[in-house]
C-alpha cells in the first residue's frame, strides 16, 4: 500500500528540515515538524486525570506520569508505557509518550504509568535506561492496591526505542521475579544489535521515504553502541531481546509500520518468538511510517493501533 495520503500530502514540509536534532532547537523547523506528524491542529487527547510520582530505581528516583481513568477505582488493568527516541531523545511530553497513554487510558480503562527513564546523554549507558523501567514496572505491581490496579493485568510496552526497553524487561521479569508482564506490546521496536536486512519489498518501499525519516546502518550502529557504551559485541539479551532465550516470554503483540527500516527487526523478533513457542501476534500498520504514534489517532491505522493496543491491555 502507498504511504498514507495524510502523510505523504506533508512530505514536502521536511525539504527545509535538515535532522531531527536541529529542528527541536529550531522553532521554525520545529513548527514543519509538528505539521509533518499532523500534530498542528489534532484533536486533544482524552482529559484524564494525571499526578507525577517518582519510583525508587537503583541509578536515583524515576519520575513517572500516572495516568488514571474515570469510574470504578479497584482491580482496573494497568500499561506501564515506554516512548522512543533512539535512547537519546523523548520526554513525557512528546505524543508518543503523552497522547498514547491517555488514549490507552481511556480505551482500555486503565491505569498507564508513563515511564521518564534516563537517556543516554553524558556518560549513561546501558543498563541505566533498562534498569529504571524495570525499577518503574515493579513500583506499579507493588503498589497496586494503591493504584486500583489488579496486580495480575499489569502490562508492559514500549515504542521504538521504548520497545527495546520493554522487552529487556520482560524478560528481566521472568528471570529475575518469575512474574513476567499480563501482556508485552513492543510497536516498531529495534530488537537486534545490528537491524537484519531489508527484504526486496521493503527496501523499495523504503526508497519512497525521505532520508530525514530512514534509518541506516551507520547510524544505527551509532545509536546502539550509544546505548550499550560500548562495541556491539557487548549486547545481551537483556539490552537486544533478539540475542535472549524467548521461551517463557509472556505474550506478545508486536506493531510494526509497513514504511520503516526498523520493520525487518519487528518482523524478525516475532519469527524467534514464533519458534521459541511464545504466544506472539504481529500486525503491520498500513501505510504508516515508523513514529507513528506520534501522530494524531484519527488518522485510521493509527487509531486502530490504538485500539488493539487497548483490547491487550484490557486482557
Amino acid at each position: 500500500m502507498p504511504i498514507h495520503p495524510r502523510i505523504a500530502e506533508r512530505l514536502s514540509l521536511l525539504e527545509g528540515v535538515t535532522s531531527f536534532e536541529e529542528a527541536m532547537a529550531d522553532p521554525a523547523q520545529k513548527a514543519l515538524l509538528d505539521e509533518f506528524m499532523s500534530i498542528t491542529g489534532a484533536p486533544l487527547p482524552p482529559q484524564v486525570e494525571t499526578r507525577d510520582e517518582t519510583a525508587p530505581g537503583p541509578h536515583g528516583p524515576v519520575p513517572v506520569r500516572v495516568y488514571l481513568p474515570a469510574g470504578d477505582t479497584g482491580d482496573r488493568p494497568a500499561l506501564v508505557w515506554v516512548h522512543g527516541g533512539a535512547f537519546v531523545g523523548g520526554d513525557l511530553e512528546m505524543p508518543e509518550a503523552d497522547w498514547t497513554a491517555r488514549q490507552i487510558c481511556e480505551r482500555a480503562g486503565a491505569v498507564v504509568v508513563s515511564v521518564d527513564y534516563r537517556l543516554c546523554l553524558d556518560g549513561i549507558h546501558y543498563p541505566v535506561p533498562h534498569d529504571d523501567v524495570l525499577a518503574a514496572y515493579r513500583w506499579v505491581r507493588d503498589g497496586a492496591n494503591e493504584l486500583g490496579v489488579d496486580p495480575e493485568r499489569i502490562s508492559l510496552g514500549g515504542a521504538s526505542a521504548g520497545g527495546n526497553l520493554s522487552i529487556g524487561v520482560a524478560l528481566k521479569l521472568r528471570d529475575e521475579d518469575g512474574r513476567p508482564p499480563a501482556a508485552l506490546l513492543p510497536i516498531y521496536p529495534v530488537a537486534h544489535a545490528v537491524v537484519p536486512p531489508a527484504s526486496a519489498s521493503l527496501a523499495a518501499r523504503m526508497a519512497e521515504v525521505p532520508n530525514l525519516l530512514r534509518f541506516f546502518p551507520p547510524q544505527m550502529r551509532w545509536l546502539n553502541e550509544n546505548y550499550l557504551g560500548g562495541p556491539l559485541s557487548t549486547a545481551d539479551g537483556y539490552a537486544f531481546g533478539a540475542h535472549a532465550v524467548l521461551e517463557g516470554l509472556c505474550p506478545t503483540l508486536v506493531i510494526n509500520a509497513e514504511y520503516d527500516d526498523l520493520r525487518s527487526s519487528g518482523e524478525a523478533f516475532v519469527a524467534q518468538c514464533a519458534l521459541a513457542g511464545v504466544d506472539v501476534r504481529q500486525v503491520t500498520a498500513v501505510g504508516m511510517l515508523h513514529g507513528f504514534l506520534n501522530t494524531r489517532p484519527d488518522i485510521e491505522p493509527v487509531g486502530r493501533a490504538l485500539d488493539l493496543m487497548a483490547q491487550v491491555v484490557r486482557g
